[in-house]
């Protein structure tokens, strides 16, 4: 079966075509695991690729997101039932007195649309939430976001809260937002920066990799 228009459609971000695209591929015998890392994450590597080639902005990225999102809940139970590994777990969230998602939420669909398994906390998080999370999941990264320059610091709480319960040697940590820089990254202790939710796939992935 010819997988391309699925692909395609992911990166023109049509909905409808990924779902039935999916069901027929399903239906046609492709197993999920192929769907997914075959077709569905090179069609979101494709679209990070125009973002940072600046031919696809936020918009643009948002619909394929959500289409992509769209095939993944499709395939989730056939890739429970095939235990087809992720490429990691990561709980993400805004930090405590920050509401601002869409950024967020981006990632948080670029991560899933990348293999990830993704706990998204919302907005408004506090360190020891972050923490929570991260234990009972088992998280391998955790991903902060802020908004605000007066939300920065909580990240550094976290880090903080993180090292207090002892995960720091087992989770890696990433931040991103518009106020953010490396150096400030660096200064605080995490393990990355990502400018974008492209540059946050990239970098999860090579922090999953060390």
């Amino acid at each position: 079966m010819d997988l391309k228009s699925l692909y395609d459609a992911v990166v023109s971000g049509d909905k409808d075509s990924v779902e039935a695209g999916v069901r027929a591929a399903l239906e046609a015998g492709v197993p999920a695991g192929q769907i997914l890392n075959q077709t569905l994450i090179p069609a979101m590597g494709e679209v990070g690729r125009l973002f940072e080639a600046q031919e696809f902005y936020v918009p643009e990225m948002l619909v394929s997101a959500r289409a992509m999102q769209a095939g993944v809940a499709l395939l989730k139970p056939h890739l429970v039932q095939a235990e087809v590994q992720s490429s990691g777990k990561v709980v993400i969230g805004t930090v405590k007195g920050d509401l601002h998602d869409i950024g967020k939420n981006l990632v948080t669909m670029m991560l899933e649309g990348a293999g990830f398994e993704v706990h998204d906390l919302g907005t408004d998080v506090s360190p020891d939430q972050f923490v929570e999370a991260a234990q009972a999941r088992s998280a391998e990264i955790v991903a902060m976001s802020a908004l605000l320059t007066t939300t920065m610091p909580n990240m550094k709480a976290t880090l903080d809260a993180l090292e207090q319960a002892g995960l720091r040697g087992r989770v890696k940590v990433m931040v991103g937002g518009a106020p953010l820089t490396d150096a400030y990254a660096r200064q605080i202790g995490a393990d990355g920066y990502a400018s974008d939710a492209s540059r946050a796939v990239k970098m999860a992935q090579s922090l999953v990799a060390r």
